[in-house]
């Protein structure tokens, strides 16, 4: 049990002994149990400082037992139990002792509230709904637990069974896992190796004159009801970037007639877009 590993009794008034506690640790409970209560009622009864600052002292191995329930390899410790303490300061500045539940009950759900806020807020690199950052992490700790377990690295089927959650959840949970931390497009890709390709080398780049493709294909048509030396023209003109007295060397007219040729061939298809331009509107 979590207050177990933090040596902290359950409730700071009326602890209850824990099973298989020696009796000598059971009174040590007791005694703890009766500290802290002394410690709450000084701190609301007197506005204690020092009061409030032995009940945070006394509490912080909960905080940090619960930081390190969401420490990552890219998330230092010392910030989580920081982010953790802040939780642990408003349960027990919030902290109703008359009510007569155990402190740790109320500090728990604040601390864990503190840290799932501040992954929430701070913690990743995109926006990502709160619903999808809590089963990430929850996917997160399952294939930890689960991987300590088989000795191995569980199966989606298997963190989706033990979560009790769809493989569709549990996948995009894993994918949205990865928006955690951005990586830099220079980054190398194989860990460990200088001359491997980065990120930008896997990024596709547009090809040059795509555009002519779907231009190519409006005007087709058009350039089929084209003479047939007129078509050739344009294609040695605009495809295979003849200049005109090239052109004129290839067919055997003058450069002057090749310049007529091209004024008139781009005239009619000019005529023919609009034209369909027109009955596009209509």
């Amino acid at each position: 049990m979590l207050k177990e590993e933090a040596g902290i009794s359950d409730s700071p008034d009326t602890p209850q002994d824990e099973p298989g506690e020696s009796p000598e640790e059971a009174e040590a409970s007791v005694e703890r149990a009766r500290e802290t209560r002394a410690l709450f009622l000084r701190f609301q009864g007197q506005r204690d400082p020092a009061a409030r600052d032995e009940l945070i002292e006394r509490f912080m191995p909960l905080a940090r037992q619960l930081a390190r329930r969401y420490q990552r390899a890219n998330e230092p410790l010392d910030d989580l139990v920081q982010v953790a303490s802040i939780g642990l300061v408003k349960a027990v500045d919030r902290f109703e002792l008359e009510r007569g539940v155990a402190f740790s009950s109320y500090a728990v759900p604040t601390i864990l509230g503190e840290l799932k806020r501040y992954f929430r807020d701070s913690g990743w690199a995109v926006h990502v709904p709160r619903g999808i950052q809590e089963r990430a992490m929850q996917v997160d700790r399952a294939l930890k637990e689960l991987g300590g377990r088989l000795g191995r690295s569980p199966s989606v089927d298997e963190v989706a069974e033990h979560l009790d959650a769809s493989v569709e959840d549990v996948l995009a949970a894993m994918e949205a896992g990865q928006a955690y931390e951005a990586v830099s497009l220079d980054a190398q890709r194989s860990a460990g190796e200088t001359d491997s390709d980065t990120f930008a080398d896997s990024i596709g780049v547009e090809d040059e004159r795509f555009e002519l493709v779907e231009y190519g294909a409006t005007i087709a048509p058009t350039l089929k009801a084209l003479p047939k030396r007129d078509q050739v023209v344009l294609h040695l003109r605009f495809v295979e970037d003849m200049t005109q007295s090239q052109i004129a060397e290839r067919i055997g007219v003058s450069q002057m007639q090749v310049s007529r040729l091209i004024r008139r061939a781009l005239a009619r298809l000019r005529t023919v877009a609009e034209a369909g331009e027109r009955d596009t509107k209509d």
